[in-house]
């Protein structure tokens, strides 16, 4: 955190509102001689969510200001303040010399995040609309966390209230230690911060990822559908200190095995549907059950899970060091990732894990499709493919795999990351926690949308690891295996067993979320 001038130039003391409702009150010492720029931008953005005082029968107006109809001029007279060289937009440069123009000083790379957290034509710098956005987006995740961070209600945070919340996060400080944290935004000497001291001192760094939100709103770790293609979740720097990351991953491994198991016959129905299914065998769901039901019995619903399973701890442990590695070697030293980054360090972790245990996944479709006795597990399908086969089976239908990563992390991403925070800006009022409802609904949403768009993909994968399987059947390429299937099939036959897949989605989120919460209380994984 950075020491930084308190008031604005003079030369700006007419120009924005002077008055504000109760609750906005800042403690500025002396009556409001001197504006922070917190509270200068705080006027500008937050007179569109003052409240009426129980007291007052009618809105507030200020009869220098104007109310808060001229709430875009003043955000227009800030950003003409700070585009310093009248182009139209505000770049790290312009911000850099506007900011030290208010007595604010931020560091080049704390200015770049802001710019890049605006900037949503990627054009290198913030447009009006950009600018406003990015401000009224920023304070709205900073008032969900001064409201978590005040547990007493009464529009102040203490040492006290430090210390749970840290505790909380499994940080446990000294209350030397709190008072410290609180004297470097508590301005007016009371010991205690209120909304407008909070936001002044917070509102231009740029913690666009906010740990509050982010323990809240865990996706890969929690939801196991599966499919192992998800972006990994951030830590807080907290949960990595204290250990907490790995009681995450535990939990969610362990809810991925329960997970798996119950949705296993589902999975193995889906690859027979993919494998064996055309115009000519159109197996449904109760052709299929019937079909592995007489060949092998009821155990042989499960035909393939084990080594399901067995791969969740490599995969998870793989994908989390390299994504770790992944976000050092792109440069990035800060707690979180922006979404461009975390999509590009998520996929190419995911690739590097899935190329590591990828004979792990061709040994799961081959036990899948094959007959009852013909393996007698694991070990014995392994050798048998390596002795037929030789060692480049273990990667058949790998590029259609490697490929599918990309459409399904980035719109699984992107999906989730729409709907939370539409979600913020819809519904968040006292805290950034969605309930349990809403972050099921919008993991099987997300995770849906991923699947769908990467499951012609997953079928050609599938077709391809299980080719030599099949006797007399051709060996394609990944092109001419496409090909083949649209023109004997239509574009339908690229999405044979979608029906099973999905049917699976919803149980597989809700089982793997229940034993996850379990498995958090048993781990000691302090519960939010």
């Amino acid at each position: 955190m950075h020491e930084r001038g308190s008031f604005v130039s003079p030369l700006l003391s007419g120009v924005f509102c002077q008055c504000r409702p109760e609750e906005y009150q800042g403690s500025d010492p002396g009556g409001g001689g001197g504006r922070t720029l917190g509270s200068t931008l705080a006027a500008a953005t937050s007179l569109s969510e003052h409240r009426h005082d129980e007291s007052c029968d009618a809105p507030h107006y200020c009869p220098v200001c104007g109310g808060p109809e001229q709430e875009h001029h003043r955000l227009k007279v800030l950003f003409q303040i700070l585009d310093v060289n009248r182009d139209g937009g505000i770049c790290v440069n312009d911000l850099t010399i506007g900011l030290k123009k208010l007595g604010v000083h931020r560091t080049e790379h704390e200015l770049m995040k802001i710019v890049k957290a605006g900037d949503k034509d990627l054009d290198g710098q913030l447009d009006f609309e950009e600018f406003v956005h990015y401000l009224r987006d920023h304070e709205k995740k900073l008032r969900l966390v001064f409201k978590s961070l005040d547990k007493k209600n009464d529009g102040h945070i203490d040492s006290q209230e430090i210390m749970q919340s840290l505790r909380d996060l499994g940080v446990h400080i000294s209350e030397e230690q709190a008072e410290k944290i609180l004297k470097s935004m508590d301005k007016n000497g009371t010991m205690t911060i209120d909304w407008n001291e909070w936001r002044d001192y917070h509102l231009l760094h740029p913690a666009d990822n906010i740990p509050e939100i982010i323990l809240h709103w865990k996706h890969s770790t929690i939801f196991d559908v599966g499919e192992s293609l998800m972006v990994p979740d951030e830590f807080t720097a907290e949960e990595k200190k204290t250990g907490m990351w790995w009681r995450h991953l535990v939990a969610g491994g362990g809810a991925g095995v329960v997970s798996r198991t119950c949705t296993a016959p589902l999975d193995r129905l889906k690859v027979l549907m993919q494998v064996h299914a055309s115009h000519r065998n159109n197996m449904g769901f109760a052709g299929g059950f019937t079909h592995m039901i007489r060949e092998g019995g009821l155990r042989s619903l499960w035909r393939g899970n084990g080594i399901n399973v067995l791969k969740i701890a490599p995969e998870t442990a793989i994908k989390f060091m390299a994504y770790e590695q992944i976000k050092r070697l792109i440069g990035s030293n800060q707690e979180t990732l922006g979404i461009l980054e975390r999509l590009v360090a998520g996929s190419l972790a995911g690739a590097i894990a899935q190329s590591s245990i990828y004979p792990m996944e061709v040994i799961k479709t081959r036990l899948a499709l094959g007959r009852t006795g013909q393996y007698s597990g694991i070990t014995h399908c392994a050798k048998h493919i390596f002795k037929k086969e030789g060692l480049r089976a273990f990667y058949k239908g790998y590029i259609p795999n490697m490929l599918g990563i990309i459409p399904y992390a980035g719109i699984d991403l992107a999906v989730y990351e729409t709907l939370k925070n539409w979600w913020l800006q819809r519904f968040a009022t006292d805290s950034a926690d969605p309930g349990v409802f809403v972050l099921l609904a919008c993991g099987t949403m997300s995770s849906t949308c991923g699947q769908l768009a990467s499951y012609p993909l997953a079928l050609v994968r599938t077709r391809m690891q299980a080719q030599a399987s099949q006797e007399g059947s051709p060996q394609m390429t990944m092109t001419g295996l496409f090909r083949h299937i649209v023109r004997t099939e239509g574009a339908i036959g690229l999405y044979r067993g979608l029906a099973p897949n999905f049917m699976k989605v919803i149980p597989a989120v809700s089982i793997s979320y229940v034993v996850y919460e379990n498995l958090k209380i048993t781990l000691g994984v302090q519960s939010r």
